[in-house]
């Protein structure tokens, strides 16, 4: 049982990586603007079809690490372009449009993506996968590949953030965005920076997703960014540490409730869970109430 409960927690490690790296941009584009992007389940999605046309169509086999590079540019880029044509100019209007508006860039997408690919596809294999044995337990070269990378892109936008001034104008904006472009701080430049980093992670995710489980749909996007939502909620929605730590918590309890219950509960668990957090704790693990001026 000892060695079943390890296993698991491998393959929950796996999970709650590629949960965590989606959440992240969750998090971060609410924690500058406070806003959900309700697109970025499908920015995801779109990471995972970018990877296999990339696959498909380029004639030479490029290597994983520019494959991976080039996946998390171009959802950058479409995550910055989706923000300067769709988001900021609704910045003044109310919530509810930038809400609205968000949801429609995510089934524009969808569509495009349904148009394109109406069937389910299957994700080509970038390299070869070896099983290796370690005190009793398995684990893949594939595993340990998207274990590490994400963790990797965790630390790299921790260190983005509290280590350099574009990840202090970040948070100078998330603390007070109607000073600080008073101070010389290109806002704009700096939403967009925000956006496209945070799709990026995104486009990430959704390649590493594609070759855990290597069959795609356009579908995929609405459960799995959902789900990276609800672990961003759990962690505390604009926190980045908290969203790593939901993505965890959350892929854990779905690893371990498939593991030793009927999958059928998976979800029931999952959903339950994060009321009970939210009812002890409204801003999640580790977010943190806003400040508000009287």
């Amino acid at each position: 049982m000892l060695f079943y409960f390890a296993q698991q927690s491998i393959n929950a490690l796996q999970l709650g990586s590629i949960y965590a790296l989606i959440a992240l941009g969750y998090s971060m584009v609410y924690g500058v603007l406070t806003m959900i992007n309700f697109a970025h389940g499908d920015l995801f999605m779109l990471g995972a079809f970018a990877c296999m046309l990339v696959a498909l169509l380029v004639p030479v086999h490029l290597p994983f690490v520019i494959v991976l590079l080039l996946v998390m540019a171009v959802i950058g880029l479409l995550g910055a372009l989706i923000e300067r044509l769709a988001y900021r100019p609704l910045r003044s209007a109310p919530r509810v449009s930038a809400i609205i508006t968000a949801l429609g860039c995510g089934l524009v997408i969808e569509n495009l993506t349904l148009v394109q690919f109406p069937y389910a596809q299957r994700m080509p294999t970038l390299f070869t996968s070896t099983s290796y044995q370690f005190l009793g337990l398995t684990i893949s070269s594939l595993q340990i590949l998207i274990i590490g990378i994400s963790l990797a892109l965790m630390i790299g936008l921790d260190f983005l953030i509290h280590k350099t001034r574009y990840g202090i104008a970040m948070r100078a904006i998330s603390f007070d965005a109607r000073t600080v472009p008073l101070m010389g701080v290109p806002a704009d430049m700096i939403i967009s920076l925000t956006f496209l980093v945070g799709a990026g992670l995104g486009g990430a995710a959704g390649m590493l997703y594609g070759l855990a489980y290597p069959v795609i749909a356009p579908s995929m996007g609405v459960l799995v960014g959902w789900k990276a939502f609800i672990a961003a909620v759990i962690g505390g929605i604009g926190s980045v540490r908290g969203a790593v730590l939901g993505g965890f918590i959350l892929g854990t309890v779905e690893v371990m409730v498939v593991a030793f219950l009927p999958s059928t509960y998976r979800d029931l668990i999952s959903y339950s869970l994060l009321l009970v957090i939210l009812i002890f704790k409204p801003y999640g693990l580790l977010g943190r109430a806003p400040n508000q001026k009287v």
